[in-house]
């Protein structure tokens, strides 16, 4: 038995259980539910509730620690001088043992007594299921009881489901903001650690970028260059070109839509545009490396230019146009927000559309506009499948266009693919750059909030 399967038994246990509530509701005034304090499917929710948290929480709670105890025994039965290895051959170990026994193929021909350990891995898992399944049904059964003898006329039903519903809430809101602190802390951590082995200053100011540290003290071509300066150098410059592309075009989509559209073609034209937002980032890397690239490159063949076939105007051409949804229904909807007497009052002085759209509906809506576009273009420096099929891996320190760079999320992916060991510079640096690249787009998402909350203020 699996875990989705003991999942789905409790979802199962907890509609049977609202039905029953509800029903109890119903029966304890003889069908008269005006005489009940709450609706009647208040006290289904009720039960529901009371029945499926605390059973969901300990299948979850149970859940997250049976690999590692069914690890932990399996690597129990070990030999001696295999138990008494290092942490990082044990590792390696429990990761053959976890292979082994869902079926999954491993490096090398599995020994006897992995075969056992993951047997022993196998039943322990088996047996942890079994044992979850029984105290999952133990604690709902126990829940059922409990909240069937609380429904009475007087159960002040909706007040208790929307305690718990916001309890809930809560709960889920502070798990959101632990985890962003955990991230901001592990980014932190593991950054301090890396300008333990690379200076600060050499690594925001270094105009070179090579990572690859020698793993022998004899070992040449690995000096372990580590500028970040040309990877934010590309960075910026994709993220450049895309909005150049992004901005113009889905600004005059968003006029369009606002001001001229009619109904009819408003209603079906925007829909179509924001089916760009819907399309994986992969699919637009496919569509840059095989088909705009080529086209690119002859073009630029034909006309005496030599365009790199993984070039930042590949990248940045193709981010555009998947931010031109982004920046179209943003600014759409700010645009929509200018109050209508703006315009009547521009329209009885006068004015003609166009005019009204440049000198009135534009600066009203301006602030708006221009958090939209900086939200853009902090996706556009996150952005990372298009960049790393379309732009390269090279660390050019180049503002040329046709030639192929890198950028931070490019590097991140590539430091941090394979087996890493997390105490090198090389792979360390994935940390640090993430913490850059975390506080730029945070400080760009700040200032796109702040101007939008004063545009609202202005005209709520």
């Amino acid at each position: 038995m699996s875990t989705s399967s003991i999942f789905l038994i409790l979802l199962v246990l907890t509609l049977i259980s609202f039905v029953s509530g509800r029903s109890q509701a119903v029966s304890t005034v003889s069908g008269q539910t005006k005489r009940l304090h709450s609706r009647p499917g208040y006290y289904g929710y009720f039960a529901a509730l009371c029945c499926a948290i605390p059973a969901l929480v300990i299948a979850s709670i149970w859940a997250t620690l049976e690999d590692g105890i069914a690890a932990s025994l399996a690597l129990s039965s070990l030999p001696e001088a295999l138990r008494n290895a290092d942490a990082s051959a044990l590792s390696l170990i429990g990761n053959d043992i976890r292979n082994l026994a869902t079926g999954n193929i491993i490096a090398r021909t599995p020994e006897p007594w992995l075969i056992e350990a993951a047997e022993n891995y196998t039943s322990s898992q088996n047996t942890s299921k079994i044992a979850m399944l029984a105290v999952v049904l133990a604690v709902f059964s126990a829940s059922f009881v409990w909240t069937h003898r609380k429904i009475s006329p007087s159960l002040r039903a909706r007040n208790s489901v929307e305690r718990i519903v916001l309890v809930v809430l809560m709960l889920c809101s502070g798990i959101a903001i632990l985890t962003t602190i955990g991230i901001v802390f592990s980014l932190l951590f593991e950054t301090a650690r890396f300008f333990t082995k690379v200076p600060f200053l050499d690594f925001v100011f270094g105009l070179e970028w090579s990572p690859q540290t020698a793993l022998r003290a004899d070992q040449v071509g690995s000096t372990g260059l580590f500028g970040a300066i040309p990877l934010f150098a590309g960075t910026l410059l994709i993220s450049f070109l895309a909005m150049c592309v992004a901005t113009p075009v889905g600004l005059m989509a968003a006029i369009y839509m606002a001001e001229y559209a009619p109904s009819k073609i408003r209603s079906s034209v925007k829909p179509v545009l924001e089916i760009l937002a819907g399309i994986p980032t992969v699919v637009y890397g496919f569509f840059a490396a095989l088909t705009v690239a080529p086209v690119f490159r002859e073009a630029g063949e034909s006309a005496g230019l030599i365009i790199s076939s993984e070039s930042a105007l590949v990248a940045g051409g193709v981010m555009g146009i998947m931010l031109i949804p982004f920046v179209s229904s943003l600014s759409d909807d700010v645009i929509n927000a200018v109050p209508q007497s703006l315009r009547e009052g521009s329209y009885g002085l006068g004015a003609t559309q166009s005019e009204t759209i440049r000198q009135v509906i534009l600066p009203a809506a301006l602030p708006g506009i221009v958090g939209s576009l900086l939200l853009a273009t902090s996706r556009a420096i996150g952005e990372t499948m298009i960049v790393v099929m379309a732009a390269g891996l090279s660390a050019n320190m180049t503002v040329n266009p046709l030639e192929a760079v890198t950028t931070v999320t490019v590097q991140i992916v590539t430091l941090l693919v394979g087996d890493q060991e997390f105490d090198s510079a090389k792979t360390l640096a994935a940390f640090a750059l993430g913490l850059m690249l975390f506080v730029v787009t945070l400080i760009l998402n700040i200032i796109a909030l702040i101007t939008v909350n004063r545009y609202r203020e202005q005209y709520d």
